[in-house]
């Protein structure tokens, strides 16, 4: 049988498997557009992980969604939202906002969720700080981390200390910058509180303890897991490019 004649069985099948399984439709144009290629990524990312059940297919399966329909999260928080505007609800669709660089409409959500029982909510609060820096407010995104401790004074969260810092540091508040740089540095658990330190002490011109800190960066990347230098190949990247190695 002509290879031509079997691909086009092929994706014929692939396509009525596609409609009976009730997929994303979006799959019908790769398979069809994509001879061969789209038969393959189709089959290996839907109907293998449906035989197996194997974890790590299903997330490269949620990959290939995203890249498909980068909308479908969204889309799909944004109906819940419209159907129900439940705080859960609308934390949801907030989330989907920031990771879309929505940062005004997230920004808008996280406001309406912070009352009642959530009014002094510091996960919320941090989101809602998240926000505003990422709008450039760094002021208020400031004084909403402040009012965060001050309401929750038991409240840990590395990545909102790390915000605060950063949020000093836009608003040229150097000294008090470096100071929680330094005390990040010492038990974050990645790489980024330390370069961003170095970062600013090679900017105040104390480039040999900037320098020791980028060593240590790359010293422990090399002894850590795989799984510590994907989370954190930006910083050790950067790390290697300031020490030119």
């Amino acid at each position: 049988m002509p290879f031509f004649i079997l691909s086009l069985i092929v994706q014929a099948a692939l396509v009525i498997h596609i409609l009976k399984t009730g997929r994303n439709t979006l799959w019908i144009w790769v398979v069809v557009l994509l001879p061969g290629a789209g038969s393959i990524a189709y089959f290996v990312l839907e109907v293998i992980p449906e035989l197996l059940g194997s974890r790590t297919a299903r997330r490269a399966s949620r990959s290939v969604e995203q890249i498909i329909n980068p909308n479908k999260s969204i889309n799909a928080a944004a109906q819940d939202y419209a159907l129900s505007d439940t705080v859960e609800n609308s934390l949801n669709l907030a989330e989907e906002c920031l990771s879309k660089g929505m940062y005004a409409e997230a920004k808008r959500l996280y406001e309406k969720a912070l009352s009642g029982v959530h009014e002094d909510d510091p996960d919320i609060m941090f989101c809602l700080a998240k926000a505003e820096f990422s709008l450039s407010n760094f002021s208020e995104s400031k004084r909403i981390l402040v009012r965060l401790i001050e309401k929750n004074p038991d409240y840990k969260n590395q990545e909102a200390h790390l915000l605060f810092a950063r949020n000093v540091e836009a608003l040229g508040e150097v000294s008090q910058a470096l100071e929680e740089y330094k005390v990040l540095a010492g038990y974050y658990s990645g790489a980024e509180a330390k370069y961003r330190y170095a970062a600013l002490l090679r900017e105040q011109g104390q480039t040999e303890k900037a320098n020791a800190l980028l060593v240590e960066i790359v010293q422990h990347s090399k002894m850590a897991g795989k799984h510590f230098r994907s989370l954190n190949k930006e910083w050790i990247t950067l790390a290697k490019k300031e020490l030119g190695s």
